[in-house]
């Protein structure tokens, strides 16, 4: 009897061990795609989104490349064979369907509204890799962040092309708080060339997302009142991070914190490679790889 507990529990730790080793991992969405570049072990990933393999559209294109891109839907990774896929937004009962007819696990994220609704999506995954002292690193990233929040905040507007702007109360302005910049509360998603001439903000956070392309929401950034506007202070921030808005974002917010700190070095400064953006943030709804 002694014997076949010993035999019962040496083979429950090796279905343990098994079960503990990485796992075969595709995303099918852009925001699924930067938590498992940021939570897996290298050797889990055999999939993620065109997009994701894109120098305009996030700041881990490089890490990407390194593997096999898919176009969004379940049928482009299904010979992978891959036993967990991550999605978010939902919007396809046929693929979870499908999926378990295949045997493969499919986590779907619900869209992000706020910061705490980012780091359930970061425990949740964390856990279905078995990374959870990844999950705990960034989750104490952004704890450090929000200890960090500055006393005071700027009135500013988040700029996109076309005038875009962001609510006072969403997840954008959730995270501009913890770099000491205060969003603006304007009517609808949008803020007028009159608006900004008439009470400019403090801060203008203008996106550079895609800003090499020429089209009429980048010339609007061009426009002479917008120069005017702009006057006193304008920083230019990484619009591929507000994309998403989930952890890659903090990167940014800290750089954009040093900047606030140091108002001299921040006139129309922006971040290394970074693209004004003619979407706005969070402009990822909808099924598959384009959010």
């Amino acid at each position: 009897m002694r014997a076949f507990a010993s035999a019962l529990a040496l083979s429950l730790a090796l279905v343990g061990t098994a079960q503990a080793e990485p796992r075969r991992v595709a995303s099918l969405n852009l925001c699924t795609d930067e938590l498992l570049l940021m939570l897996a072990d290298p050797g889990q990933i055999v999939s993620v989104t065109h997009l994701a393999q894109q120098p305009a559209e996030t700041r881990l294109w490089r890490e990407a490349r390194r593997y096999r891109r898919n176009d969004g839907s379940l049928v482009s990774v299904t010979g992978l064979r891959p036993d967990l896929v991550l999605t978010m937004g939902g919007g396809a009962r046929d693929r979870g369907r499908i999926a378990r007819r295949l045997g493969i696990r499919v986590v779907d994220l619900p869209f992000p509204q706020s910061l705490p609704d980012i780091e359930q999506s970061i425990r949740t995954v964390s856990a279905e890799l078995g990374r959870s002292s990844a999950g705990a690193a960034l989750l104490e990233r952004m704890r450090r962040l929000k200890a960090g929040r500055p006393a005071a905040a700027a009135d500013t507007i988040w700029l996109g092309g076309g005038g875009r702007t962001v609510a006072a109360s969403g997840l954008a302005a959730q995270w501009m708080i913890l770099a000491g910049f205060r969003q603006r509360a304007v009517r609808g998603d949008r803020v007028s060339l009159e608006q900004l001439l008439a009470r400019p903000p403090a801060v203008l956070l203008r996106s550079d997302y895609r800003s090499g392309q020429y089209s009429g929401e980048q010339r609007w950034l061009s426009h002479p009142l917008a120069r005017r506007a702009r006057g006193a202070r304008t920083i230019v921030t990484d619009g591929r991070a507000w994309t998403c808005m989930g952890p890659v974002l903090a990167a940014e917010i800290e750089r954009l914190k040093g900047l606030n700190r140091h108002p001299g070095e921040s006139r129309d400064l922006g971040a290394r490679r970074l693209g004004g953006s003619p979407r706005g943030p969070g402009f990822r709804r909808g099924d598959g790889a384009l959010r």
